[in-house]
């Protein structure tokens, strides 16, 4: 999955006039856009087109299109960004014949649907690819309902518009009932070409970072905490070369954040009636944003994750992982509410309006403060005599400091875990690292790992309003397989931020061999996320169903977030023969080699 860098822009860092003008203006446009035509409309000029049945014919191509004021050109499917919502039924059989008009190899990934592996669209893993003038036909028979989503899994033409939702009705009638359901689908749009976004940050992993701190920012803590603390805490940070405002690689210094293809701008808009309850089958399509969302003044329901409907679960607030679905339900009282999704980091949003009828708005909220990243997102849990701290002290690479250094720097890091209060009198889980993780493209190690389910998150503790963690997700009727284990496989998410190179173990995807799993077999996988950063792990073909810390099923999903320095559980029914993906879903994670090949036979 690596990448070649050719032809790079220049690396003329961003200025914080223009980013603070984009966010003043939100972003432009971008409407459903006829082949080769340049659109530019306002506020719900068209919206996303819904083609339903069990025959598609799907058209990809370039077009050019205006989001920021300036032409570029997206890759689209029948001409739109995002491509057509599709709508399926559950127990139906579907063909769909997509045409490539590019210049390239295309394909299309249908994201969470479980289908024979020839149909599953990743080139050279599952199926060649469609070459430049080709259709290729997939077809399969749709054997779950709920809330999807495709998107190419060819070079960067998902970072340039290609994705879309599906919708899949029910074969029995839908338990839910409602006077209105929405697709809200969110998604990140830069007017950069993706692979000049990633030659900077294989030169500067830091270099989209506008939250990196500043002279008043320490000025601000030597007023909070006094000159000597705050100078120890800077120095800690920097002798482990790491970076506590390092919660996003790329952010609105570049990006442009649409909810169904509109801007804030725009003002998408979603009608309703007093008295009505609605539906939002919330997507999560963006190549590399986390978002945040809430509608003030309205609780939101949750009744599905990732098309698995759960016992229901009321929330202000949620946060939405690359390739993730929520489904929730609402019941408006007032006549009109901000639909508002932030950035992990906080530098950028997109909303819209859910409202009686047109013209009508509602307050738009503040962006929320960013919230540095914690002791506990860079080491895990700690028990009280803090040996977890001495064991990940050996896992960072000290090779430019002297012994002495590296022993006051283990006091300041007791001193600072102390502070955070990351430390906790619960046993931590000791894990096992494999050889290959001591090497040059692994930067920490975590040896005692924290397993709780019930953190929102950095950014969203304690922040006043009830926020959904994975703990509160349970599907509804259980496990669908109780069969008792059978193998263990364990995981570790790993990377080095210097070199911006991502893997599992240590090891890039070109470097790396198959992962092998028996067919039949009950298989438990263990992932330890070994860096700052959360990653949404999806494995395609097969469901995985996360275990509580306790080893009970929680809930079943196709994407799962592991946040830093956690270790989560779930297992897999290896009831799909074939090769498979199986990789980080932030986008230049997955190029920069956090990728591996399933092989099930």
């Amino acid at each position: 999955m690596t990448s070649q860098t050719n032809g790079l822009e220049s690396l003329a860092r961003p200025s914080r006039r223009n980013f603070l003008k984009k966010l003043l203006n939100g972003c432009a446009l971008m409407v459903s856009l006829p082949y080769f035509k340049t659109t530019r409309a306002w506020a719900n000029a068209r919206a996303v087109p819904v083609l339903s049945g069990t025959e598609f014919d799907l058209t990809i191509a370039n077009t050019p299109v205006n989001i920021t004021g300036t032409e570029r050109i997206a890759t689209t499917i029948n001409g739109t960004v995002p491509g057509p919502t599709l709508h399926w039924r559950e127990g139906d059989t579907v063909t769909l014949r997509v045409k490539n008009l590019l210049t390239k190899e295309t394909s299309l990934h249908w994201h969470g649907i479980i289908l024979p592996y020839q149909m599953d669209g990743a080139p050279r893993i599952s199926f060649n690819g469609i070459a430049p003038g080709e259709t290729f036909t997939y077809h399969f028979k749709v054997q779950q309902s709920g809330t999807y989503w495709y998107h190419s899994h060819s070079e960067m033409q998902e970072q340039t518009g290609l994705y879309g939702a599906i919708v899949i009705e029910p074969a029995k009638p839908e338990s839910i009932k409602v006077d209105r359901d929405y697709v809200v689908l969110l998604s990140d749009w830069t007017d950069e070409d993706p692979m000049a976004v990633f030659a900077k940050l294989k030169k500067e992993s830091a270099y989209y970072n506008l939250n990196q701190l500043t002279i008043v920012d320490l000025f601000k803590d030597i007023v909070e905490e006094g000159l000597p603390q705050a100078i120890e805490k800077r120095h800690m940070w920097n002798m482990m070369r790491m970076n506590p405002t390092d919660l996003s690689d790329i952010s609105a210094s570049t990006y442009t954040y649409l909810l169904n293809g509109h801007a804030s701008a725009d003002n998408w808009l979603g009608l309703f009636k007093p008295g009505e309850k609605i539906r939002l089958r919330f997507i999560n399509a963006s190549a590399q944003s986390f978002f945040d969302v809430r509608i003030p003044g309205l609780k939101m329901t949750v009744v599905a994750a990732d098309g698995q409907n759960v016992d229901p679960v009321s929330v202000d607030e949620f946060r939405i992982g690359l390739a993730e679905t929520y489904d929730v339900i609402l019941s408006p009282e007032q006549t009109a509410y901000t639909l508002f999704a932030q950035s992990m980091d906080r530098t950028g949003c997109v909303h819209g309006t859910l409202a009686t009828q047109p013209g009508l708005s509602a307050a738009i909220p503040k962006l929320d403060k960013p919230v540095p990243l914690t002791m506990e997102d860079m080491m895990g849990a700690m028990d009280h005599d803090m040996a977890g701290m001495d064991h990940a002290m050996a896992g960072m690479d000290h090779s430019n400091m002297t012994s002495e250094q590296t022993s006051q720097m283990d006091h300041r890091l007791h001193d600072m875990a102390g502070m955070s209060g990351a430390v906790t009198n619960k046993k931590p889980v000791q894990v096992h690292h494999a050889n290959t993780e001591f090497g040059a493209s692994v930067d920490m190690r975590v040896d005692t790992p924290r397993t709780n389910l019930d953190d929102p998150g950095v950014g969203l503790r304690n922040n006043g309003r009830r926020v959904l963690t994975y703990a509160d997700l349970h599907t509804l009727g259980g496990s669908p397989d109780n069969r008792p284990v059978s193998r263990e496989i364990e995981l570790h998410l790993t990377g080095n931020m210097q070199r911006y190179t991502w893997s599992f173990d240590g090891v890039e995807y070109n470097e790396a061999k198959p992962i092998h799993f028996r067919y039949g077999e009950r298989l438990r996988v263990i992932l330890s996320n070994d860096t700052m950063m959360a990653h949404p792990v999806h494995l395609h073909g097969m469901w995985s169903d996360l275990e509580s810390p306790d080893g009970q099923f929680q809930v079943r999903k196709h994407t799962i977030i592991v946040q830093p320095a956690q270790r989560i559980t779930f297992l897999v029914s290896v009831d799909a023969l074939g090769r498979w993906p199986w990789h980080c879903h932030l986008f230049y994670h997955m190029h920069a080699g956090m990728f591996r090949e399933v092989v099930v036979s």
